[in-house]
């Protein structure tokens, strides 16, 4: 009997390191099949993913001896899915659970000589289905050639950062330079190896290839790292609005060959959104934007219901209503140099933004990407006076406290701070 049970035991073991196996080769099929997914035709589907607590007894089902930690594809999914699969004739391009939802969630692509929109219509009537919607695309909002390039830091290009010098970031960092504050840039990839953002990236997270040279060359998100947190007083470039923050990337978006700019997808984003709920980032910064979307709504309002400042970029049209700007929590940022703005929307330096470029360079850009970042930037400044302030808070001391600069109101990091550490000294 005994002889039997470690026979049994060591088939499930086997089995369990079997599951593991195919669970990192999808991760590697998803991660290279990213850029590959076409918006015009996929469809983002899920479905239940209830994985059982291990079990503690001989004879349990498979799932029971994964190790702790494990989430992948569950029995039930699988089964589902194959199912849902085989009836409507759709092929998988690529798959990854989402814990914080509880479903497995795939790209599917609809067979030749079938109206995507029929399809949709069909799955969201099978009670199989926990959500069915097309594969969206979105694309952050900076432009896509940098324009020309025209104390008390040791930073040599600190006087030539518009965005610095305009909210008074030097002023504010003698109260506070966002002292372990944890950020999480869902974005491109980004330079690890720039001389002003070593030690400000604590982590990154590939959600579209496993292009690792591709990561450290992405632009946008190099650029966005090094507004809000490039290292200071190190003899070399700018400084960031939050020099002691600590920087998370999670590269969701890619540059295509035959596009200028960087697009994301559902698919891509949901992922890295995903990961950022298991962490204990405070601030999400989405330079980025499209159209609303379900699945990644679902996952903005748990991140919000964390308590996490969203910090969003706001589209080039000036309108809201998609995602992430549509979040009712987010905080929506504008560059100042726009005319108008709808109610409620921050306002902070985007144009002729001098920040890090790929390769140890440094170059001027523009666009609502960087006002966020600028954003982020004074909202870790902030956090680190007060760690508990929330989204509404955090909005109204960064509103109340804008003032006029050059003819345009904006966003100043010293007037917002100083406003918090008086309120914090009140009794």
């Amino acid at each position: 009997m005994k002889q039997r049970a470690f026979v049994l035991a060591a088939v499930f073991a086997v089995w369990g390191a079997c599951l593991h196996v195919s669970a990192a080769a999808a991760a590697d099929h998803t991660a290279n099949a990213a850029a590959g997914m076409n918006s015009q035709r996929d469809i983002v589907l899920a479905v239940a993913n209830p994985i059982e607590p291990p079990a503690t007894h001989a004879g349990s089902s498979l799932l029971g001896y994964a190790p702790t930690g494990y989430y992948g594809a569950g029995q039930r999914a699988v089964s589902t899915l194959n199912e849902l699969k085989q009836s409507y004739g759709l092929h998988e391009v690529a798959g990854w659970p989402i814990k914080a939802l509880g479903v497995y969630c795939v790209v599917l692509e609809t067979p030749p000589g079938m109206v995507r929109d029929d399809v949709l219509k069909q799955l969201a009537k099978d009670r199989r289905v926990q959500l069915a919607q097309p594969l969206q695309d979105y694309a952050v909002y900076a432009d896509a050639t940098p324009a020309p390039s025209t104390q008390q830091y040791n930073d040599p290009y600190v006087n030539l950062q518009r965005g610095f010098v305009e909210t008074d970031a030097a002023m504010a960092q003698r109260m506070s330079q966002g002292q372990g504050v944890h950020i999480a840039v869902v974005d491109t990839g980004a330079d690890l190896t720039h001389p002003d953002l070593q030690g400000r990236i604590h982590d990154t997270h590939n959600m579209v290839d496993d292009d690792a040279s591709a990561f450290d060359r992405d632009h946008h998100g190099t650029e966005v790292a090094g507004v809000i947190a490039a290292d200071a007083d190190n003899h070399k470039g700018i400084v960031g609005i939050a020099p002691k923050a600590v920087l998370s990337v999670y590269k969701a978006c890619w540059y295509a060959p035959s596009s200028g700019g960087a697009h994301c997808n559902s698919f891509t984003l949901a992922k890295a959104l995903a990961a950022v709920i298991d962490t204990d980032a405070r601030i999400v910064n989405l330079s980025l934007g499209g159209p609303a979307d379900p699945l990644l709504d679902k996952l903005l309002a748990q991140l919000l219901e964390q308590g996490r400042i969203v910090v969003a970029a706001l589209p080039p049209d000036g309108s809201l209503g998609g995602f992430p700007d549509n979040a009712p929590g987010v905080i929506v940022v504008r560059t100042s140099e726009t005319s108008t703005a709808p109610p409620n929307v921050v306002s902070a330096p985007g144009k002729d933004i001098l920040t890090t470029q790929p390769g140890g360079g440094y170059d001027f850009t523009s666009g609502s990407s960087m006002a966020a970042a600028h954003v982020s930037g004074i909202a870790a400044l902030l956090l680190a006076v007060a760690p508990k302030l929330d989204a509404a808070s955090m909005r109204e001391v960064l509103l109340r406290n804008s003032k006029m600069s050059g003819g345009m109101l904006q966003v100043n990091a010293a007037a917002a701070v100083a406003a918090l550490r008086e309120k914090q000294a009140s009794p």
